[in-house]
């Protein structure tokens, strides 16, 4: 087994996510305790030039027709026959829908052992340490990672994107794909969701929604605290799925992906679901019931109350300092 850390940087339709980045940012503290390498392994078609400004040693770029857009049975194969030639001390996959759809699958084929959920890496004298989000996030788990290679699922939350980019190009090593005829999945082509109303993605204060809101008749408060501050309303998954907010109004791992000047976050526990839609937010001010929340790891200002109550006096000062 080499003392190299891997990183699958995660791409869709020519554009590398933040998480890659970020995962990249966390590999690096491994590959500081390791003693080896931080490689990308960047899986496409004609798509090489992705890897420009990917903060790692050394890119292994697998080129293949059938990688052009993710299937889980094509990376499989490929990420297989990678692992088991180059034996990695780890490899860094994304907890979305592409790294936990093969991640659960290479442990199982390659009999390998899998850390899921990990929100932050530290490692010193060779011995690696992980810290995982489990019960949604309710709970940390720590630990050493096995000696034996293995697989780590990030989370968004400690490390940030721009700490994974680097001003020069990192080293390309081209690796030939392995048999990828007779593939049982193809991908055919994306439907894009309806626009919505407004493209949260775009606004520079959110103020999000939970199911600490309780019922839909309760949405008249939020909507008014975010005409206050300039902003708009967005949800996390229990409001959306009541129907109280469109989907284009989701923020999380289904949803958008947001990057708010401010993001305003009432009744919102804070699952690593929501927040890895979240986490990249400037600035991030929580209101809860629940001290444990994890949402209040994530917050830079944060207070334990009941949001109901918070809303309405927090407009109206706001419309007051405006009016003054």
């Amino acid at each position: 087994m080499s003392a190299d850390i891997f990183v699958l940087i995660e791409h869709l339709k020519g554009q590398v996510s933040d998480l890659s980045y970020m995962m990249l940012a966390a590999g690096r503290v491994l590959a500081l305790a390791s003693g080896g390498r931080l490689q990308g392994l960047l899986l496409g078609h004609e798509a090489q030039g992705l890897s420009a400004d990917l903060a790692a040693d050394n890119v292994m770029y697998i080129d293949h027709a059938a990688l052009a857009d993710f299937t889980p049975e094509a990376y499989c194969r490929t990420l297989a026959s990678v692992i088991e030639r180059e034996s990695p001390r780890a490899v860094l996959m994304g907890e979305t829908s592409i790294g936990a759809d093969v991640a659960g699958a290479l442990s199982a084929q390659l009999n390998l052992p899998l850390v899921s959920l990990c929100r932050s890496l530290s490692g010193e004298a060779g011995k690696l340490h992980y810290q995982s989000q489990i019960c949604g996030g309710k709970i940390f788990a720590e630990g050493s990672l096995p000696d034996s290679t293995t697989l780590i699922t990030m989370v968004p939350g400690v490390y940030k994107p721009e700490d994974g980019k680097s001003s020069s190009k990192p080293e390309i090593t081209p690796v030939e794909a392995p048999d990828l005829i007779s593939l049982r999945v193809s991908l055919k082509g994306y439907i894009a969701p309806e626009a919505g109303d407004v493209d949260i993605t775009r606004e520079p204060i959110l103020v999000a929604v939970g199911r600490g809101i309780q019922q839909e008749m309760n949405l008249e408060i939020p909507e008014e605290l975010a005409e206050a501050l300039g902003g708009v309303m967005c949800a996390s998954r229990p409001v959306v799925d009541q129907g109280w907010l469109p989907t284009s109004r989701l923020v999380g791992k289904s949803g958008k992906h947001v990057k708010p000047k401010l993001y305003f976050a009432v009744g919102i526990s804070g699952a690593p679901e929501h927040m890895e839609g979240a986490a990249d937010s400037d600035l991030i001010i929580a209101v809860n019931t629940d001290a444990a929340a994890p949402i209040f790891e994530y917050a830079n200002f944060g207070v334990q109350v009941d949001a109901l109550d918070l809303m309405p006096v927090l407009t109206e000062k706001i419309k007051a300092a405006k009016g003054g």
